[in-house]
């Protein structure tokens, strides 16, 4: 390198451009004052073009190199109300992309106050979750709470595509929680079931008793004290009204129910003069070990213990029943900054993948698990008669040990066409429900005494009879 006087190095800088804030991190040229041969510019191109292809092909193996995104997936839902056989096959459709975590509650109602706790105390509260289950009967609640939010976008989706008009009719709401044919989708059903009623075969046989068949069968005077039932106005009200040929989401009794009010409070009198317990935690054990012959309530409850007692017969009474629905929901993102941080990465939206566990929870191939009767309920294809799986005669045959007119979980198509969902109804027919059973109560509160005195003395004498015969 030949070395530079000052005055040359003054020239060189003179003749140069001056360079900008940005370019002043690149090195400078380096400055060369012998000529550069014909050789060493074609050996600098071949260089460059070297160089050139060297990068352009490590950024297509990088573009080719496949990496490991692992998307969270959280659900809450209703314990013994989702195959588990779901879990393991969504986890193996996606691969290892998905982190699906489960948290399972015993009951709708936990699941509804955890969601509606204001401040949430850590990340595994079901206000973190991306889906939870909702009880149908849950919906209208909890869309007036703000406790979930609407799924945005879904009419693009395949699986709204392929849900029947009933389900969208139904799932749509206003944000009051009424039914509204322009509001939104605010959840989406994964299975379904029915009001039913389960009776002890053996007890009617040996006492020579018509079967049940209808709601009507449970104003016998041979049942009276012997029928247990869930403690819901909207079910014992409309049992009165379906037995009087009204509909179950009757809003006024007077107009729309043959006799009126009257009429409606003494059949409901007379019904729960007939009701030994109306209970929906304890309804079944009276079933199962009690003076109780007949029960009536959800099928999701009913066919469980049904199928582990001997000698049961479970019906959909032929003039219709009350449908429920488990449904997937989306719970709301808090306002409250320190609320969101609360909820990790929630806070941000659900996540990419809950669209695709929905369209997978409503394959067809999903039905096998109700039709198998692995879990209570059915498909919500099955309620217009969609496609189902079909399992094997063989396996069918095998498991054949419940007395019953459902089909794979689903009321026979004549009296599925006279059931009704439970719509929401004005707070003002609701307080009429509710002030007709209190009234009924209050007429009746004479006879409590004596009823638990029977149900003492009856403990007693069952009691009495066990000794005795592990005496002899």
């Amino acid at each position: 390198m030949v070395r530079l006087s000052a005055s040359t190095v003054l020239i060189l800088g003179l003749s140069l451009r001056v360079c900008s804030p940005a370019s002043a991190r690149i090195p400078p040229p380096v400055i060369s004052i012998h000529s550069v041969s014909q050789n060493e510019t074609d050996s600098h191109t071949v260089v460059v073009e070297e160089e050139e292809r060297r990068l352009e092909a490590e950024f297509e193996a990088y573009k080719a190199k496949v990496y490991s995104l692992t998307l969270p997936l959280k659900l809450v839902a209703l314990r013994g109300s989702v195959p588990p056989s779901w879990i393991k096959e969504f986890i193996s459709s996606q691969g290892k992309r998905v982190r699906l975590k489960t948290r399972f509650l015993a009951n709708l109602e936990d699941i509804v106050f955890d969601l509606s706790k204001k401040k949430p105390t850590n990340k595994g509260k079901s206000g973190s979750a991306d889906m939870i289950s909702l009880g149908d009967s849950w919906l209208s609640f909890a869309i007036k709470e703000k406790l979930i939010e609407p799924m945005k976008g879904v009419e693009d989706q395949d699986w709204y595509k392929g849900l029947s008009d009933k389900w969208k009719v139904y799932l749509r709401r206003n944000y009051a929680g009424e039914q509204a044919p322009e509001g939104e989708t605010w959840a989406v059903p994964y299975r379904w079931g029915s009001m039913v009623i389960a009776y002890k075969k053996s007890k009617f046989q040996q006492y020579k008793l018509a079967p049940i068949q209808d709601w009507e069968d449970l104003w016998r005077p041979e049942l009276a004290g012997r029928i247990s039932m869930v403690n819901s106005p909207r079910e014992v009200v409309g049992a009165v009204l379906k037995y009087m040929g009204a509909s179950y989401n009757t809003t006024d009794l007077d107009s729309q129910v043959t006799g009126g009010k009257i009429a409606v409070e003494t059949n409901l009198a007379s019904l729960m003069k007939q009701i030994r317990l109306f209970d929906s935690t304890n309804y079944l054990k009276a079933f199962n070990v009690g003076d109780v012959w007949v029960t009536v309530g959800w099928s999701s409850d009913v066919i469980p213990v049904a199928k582990r007692m001997s000698n049961v017969t479970v019906i959909v009474p032929k003039s219709g029943a009350t449908l429920w629905a488990d449904l997937w929901a989306i719970p709301a993102i808090p306002d409250s900054g320190k609320e969101a941080e609360a909820l990790g990465g929630r806070a941000r939206g659900p996540s990419p993948l809950v669209h695709q566990w929905i369209e997978f929870c409503l394959q067809p191939a999903r039905s096998l698990p109700f039709t198998r009767e692995v879990i209570p309920g059915a498909s919500p294809s099955a309620i217009e008669g969609g496609p189902l799986v079909r399992e094997p005669e063989v396996t069918k045959k095998s498991r054949e040990n419940l007395d019953t007119n459902l089909v794979s979980g689903v009321p026979p198509p004549e009296i599925l066409s006279k059931c009704e969902f439970l719509e929401p109804l004005p707070e003002a027919t609701l307080l009429e429900y509710r002030l007709l059973i209190d009234t009924v109560r209050k007429q009746r509160q004479g006879h409590g005494l004596v009823e638990k005195l029977e149900d003492i003395f009856s403990s007693f004498r069952t009691k009495l009879h066990s000794q005795m015969k592990k005496n002899t």
